[in-house]
């Protein structure tokens, strides 16, 4: 099997530890049974989402790599467990339980798996320890959200995080989360269908326009769902630093420099949409990406991309070698 290198997959354990702290009314999650291979995530009470036992059983996780012909997958948690939102403490508790699941996985298969681990990202301190701990574990980086209760990746608050993980080689997942826009969805639409583009594309913009990115040259971060809308927005913020004198006081390269040093997956769902990703982004900078195991991802990235009707060179890039050098893998 010709190498393929999945980036954007997602865990869910199989179990959660019950809730031990102190609070009240915390949105701690549990798992209930459901039907034949699958169990519903209970938040609050509720159901938030019913998932497969690809979630996490190696054995079924690896078959479907094999029918996808995914010879390696980045195992990050489902981006609804990175708890931004939680008491610091049980974030951290919730946070170490999913490292070390996703740990246990990767141990079952290293050659078809490596982490993406989470970090409590509402407290930088606690963020910076929790990347040492996933890189102890031998962990590629970590996956983060669009933004941490409201406050895009971008804001100069995070900045200590992003410059740790350039000094110790940690590569960053960016996914949307709980996005902007939700209150303006019309008809029977889900958020990742119509409010994930917009706000990743806001989580990308924000790197480059706080000067976060520029300051990090070294930082190897990608974006997920193709940086959403960001390939159309790249243009007008080009034109705002070109006309901008302020812009271009407080950002000394122009954002296309900088949007071109990031890595964007190719799920977008259109072989024309690959096409314009990798015009606008380059070659180099696009890695292939699923979703797996949820219904809004796709199931065969890998063909997905060959209909884009690339040159063999270009494929090899999109479904391996980029992905090796996101992940800093040899």
């Amino acid at each position: 099997m010709t190498d393929c290198i999945d980036v954007h997959t997602h865990v869910v354990p199989e179990n959660f530890p019950a809730y031990a702290g102190r609070g009240r009314d915390v949105p701690w999650p549990s798992m209930a049974e459901a039907h034949a291979c699958h169990r519903h995530v209970m938040i609050s009470g509720k159901v938030y989402r019913t998932v497969s036992d690809g979630c996490w059983s190696v054995p079924r996780r690896i078959a479907d790599m094999d029918g996808m012909r995914v010879t390696r997958q980045a195992l990050s948690p489902m981006p609804e467990l990175l708890s931004y939102w939680l008491p610091l403490e049980d974030a951290r508790v919730l946070i170490r339980y999913l490292n070390d699941q996703i740990a246990a996985m990767v141990h079952a298969a290293p050659q078809r798996f490596v982490g993406l681990g989470a970090v409590p990202l509402q407290d930088v301190d606690s963020a910076m320890r929790e990347l040492e701990y996933v890189r102890t574990l031998g962990f590629a980086g970590v996956e983060i959200a669009s933004h941490v209760n409201g406050t895009s990746i971008g804001d100069p608050r995070f900045e200590p995080f992003f410059a740790a993980a350039e000094a110790t080689g940690a590569a960053i997942f960016v996914h949307a989360l709980r996005p902007a826009g939700q209150d303006r969805i019309v008809g029977p639409f889900a958020e990742q269908a119509v409010c994930f583009p917009g706000d990743i594309a806001l989580a990308c913009a924000s790197m480059i326009t706080g000067g976060v990115a520029a300051r990090h040259p070294r930082l190897r971060i990608a974006f997920s769902h193709g940086g959403g809308a960001m390939a159309i927005l790249l243009p007008r913020l080009v034109h705002a630093w070109s006309m901008t004198p302020k812009a271009k006081e407080a950002l000394p390269e122009s954002p296309a420099t900088t949007a071109r040093r990031f890595y964007y997956d190719q799920l977008v769902f259109d072989p024309a949409a690959v096409r314009f990703l990798i015009e606008r982004f380059g070659v180099s900078q696009i890695v292939l990406g699923s979703d797996y195991p949820f219904v809004m991802g796709d199931p065969d990235p890998v063909g997905a991309t060959a209909r884009a009707q690339l040159e063999p060179a270009t494929l090899a890039a999109i479904t391996a070698e980029n992905a090796r050098r996101f992940l800093g893998l040899k």
